[in-house]
């Protein structure tokens, strides 16, 4: 192709803006940072890699919400998890966050620690309620020992926490403070704001395992609605988000969450502060989650 010195210009002067508009347009994404602290030492659960988001342009000079979320090595790079999926939520925090619908906010991504997850998420006072025919099930498929999801959560409130508040600039009050995850991570998360309720002010519970299990056992799932009807927080200022697909493992998932709603209506929690979606078609991957993930966290980081 020939190109007139002065087509020759006009070309070079169209690729320039085309380089100037993609920077601009990507640059709160270039802006944002992730901070990686390597074998975070705990005196209640396994050392465990921590991922720190920071938002754009972050600053010392003002305070930031926090994110607690489950399945960090999950969260952000596709090419590094083990099914070549991932959140996505650096990409969608910096779009919620560019078209200010969402207040800015430090993202905490936990790793998990993959032979001790079941033992870490699963809520230990629904878990102490059930039969030991049950538990004995549970030991042979899932749950080699008694559960420490108390244990890994005193990690998040009395040590990681406290870290985080202390090394970046927080606001550390339950107004500001969330947490979330998909799955088990689901329920851990719907564990934490009911222990935890002075500490957490919002909690999203995506494609929460209900069952616990992989077998169909409605005495895991009624143990887990008890749990939560006894030591949901009052509908005053707590946010509580649940969702699931209709696809793959979470077409499990509905009747189990129908149980959840009635405990939400009969405790009069408002739309404002609670929220249950179905999503036609969505599997229970990485995938499905980013497609979604906006939603969480415009109900929990509404500007």
């Amino acid at each position: 192709m020939y190109l007139s010195p002065k087509g020759s210009i006009r070309f070079l002067c169209f690729i320039l803006c085309i380089i100037i508009f993609d920077a601009c347009t990507n640059s709160s994404e270039s802006n944002a940072k992730i901070e990686h602290i390597t074998n975070f030492s705990s005196k209640y659960v396994a050392t465990r890699n921590i991922d720190v988001w920071l938002p754009p342009d972050y600053s010392s000079k003002q305070k930031y919400s926090v994110l607690y979320m489950h399945d960090g090595q999950m969260l952000f790079d596709s090419t590094a998890t083990w099914n070549k999926q991932a959140w996505m939520l650096g990409k969608t925090m910096n779009q919620l966050i560019d078209e200010q619908k969402i207040k800015e906010c430090i993202v905490v991504a936990i790793w998990n620690i993959t032979e001790l997850r079941t033992i870490e998420y699963f809520p230990n006072k629904a878990y102490l309620t059930l039969s030991d025919s049950v538990k004995e099930g549970l030991s042979k498929e899932r749950l080699k020992e008694t559960p420490k999801s108390d244990l890994y959560l005193k990690f998040i409130t009395q040590e990681l926490k406290p870290y985080i508040d202390e090394t970046y600039s927080t606001y550390s009050d339950a107004e500001h403070t969330f947490i979330a995850g998909s799955s088990m991570g689901g329920l851990i998360s719907m564990y934490a704001i009911c222990e935890y309720p002075e500490i957490f002010g919002g909690a999203a519970c995506l494609s929460t395992h209900w069952p616990g299990t992989y077998n169909s056992n409605i005495e895991i799932p009624t143990a887990f609605r008890d749990y939560f009807e006894s030591h949901v927080p009052f509908a005053e200022k707590h946010k509580i988000y649940f969702d699931y697909g209709t696809e793959t493992l979470d077409a499990l998932y509905k009747p189990y969450q129908q149980m959840i709603d009635t405990v939400m209506l009969r405790k009069g929690y408002p739309s404002e502060l609670w929220m249950t979606k179905e999503f036609i078609g969505h599997a229970h991957d990485e995938r499905s989650w980013a497609k979604r993930l906006h939603i969480p966290l415009e109900f929990l980081l509404l500007k």
